[in-house]
């Protein structure tokens, strides 16, 4: 049974599924350096992102400006770009070899996709956050001063996670695009999901099974997140959504008074 299954794949199959089936372990290892490279990132840039925020929703231009300029730059220049610059750039100056950074990290091809890809989303979502802060409700930030809250307390316990429960649409909007911009990982030697897909049409002198199977698992992975922030939303945003009206029926024996 199984050899006539196999057999009539490789005569009638329009893809190769037998190949991509022997092969299968090695795209499950470059989804994981996907993933793992993603995720790394999203924590990495998403920790740096929220005292850039509340920088940038600050009035001071001393500190804004440099930060200002650090999200245009990396929002304006193409993921790829930058990655290649600091892949291939940062090696051709001499100071910068000569760092206690260079041997452990900066030499390394996936500590620099890593060093780009937090870089990228920091800047990213330091404006989503920005744009929650300075939209937070007045009525909140004023209820907690006159409850006494000092402004770093109503910073951390008022500001900041309203701002984070209404960024999180757009947040998960931005994780999905980082995943899909982690493909850059590729073109600078890391076997990522899309890399093993080059490799193998590559070696066997295949067009297209190592890419329609990369896709296929980048729909499964993408597919998993947007569930995953659709179950968290619910969780944060459950106050927002309407709920409907409850309908009781009217006692017997009592009368209705309209007011």
């Amino acid at each position: 049974m199984g050899d006539s299954i196999v057999k009539f794949l490789e005569t009638w199959s329009p893809i190769d599924v037998v190949l991509i089936a022997q092969n299968f372990d090695r795209f499950l290892w470059g989804a994981l350096t996907t993933l793992e490279l993603t995720l790394i990132s999203l924590v990495i840039g998403g920790i740096l992102s929220i005292p850039l925020a509340i920088i940038r929703a600050g009035n001071n231009p001393i500190l804004n400006a440099p930060v200002w300029v650090f999200t245009y730059v990396f929002r304006g220049t193409p993921l790829l770009v930058q990655t290649y610059l600091i892949y291939y750039g940062l090696g051709q100056f001499e100071w910068i070899r000569e760092t206690f950074l260079w041997g452990p990290i900066l030499s390394q091809a996936w500590y620099c996709a890593l060093v780009a890809f937090s870089l990228n989303t920091a800047a990213y979502t330091t404006e989503l956050l920005r744009g929650s802060i300075v939209n937070t409700n007045r009525g909140e930030v004023e209820a907690a001063k006159a409850c006494g809250f000092s402004k770093a307390m109503r910073l951390r316990r008022i500001v900041l996670p309203s701002a984070f429960r209404r960024a999180l649409p757009a947040y998960s909007n931005e994780v999905i695009f980082m995943l899909h911009g982690s493909v850059v990982a590729s073109t600078i030697t890391i076997q990522d999901l899309l890399g093993v897909g080059r490799w193998l049409n590559g070696r066997y002198y295949l067009a297209y099974e190592g890419f329609i199977t990369a896709a296929v698992l980048y729909f499964i992975i993408v597919l998993m997140i947007s569930r995953g922030f659709r179950f968290w939303e619910k969780h944060w945003l459950a106050h927002l959504y309407p709920r409907d009206a409850v309908k009781t029926k009217p006692k017997k024996g009592l009368a209705s008074f309209r007011i």
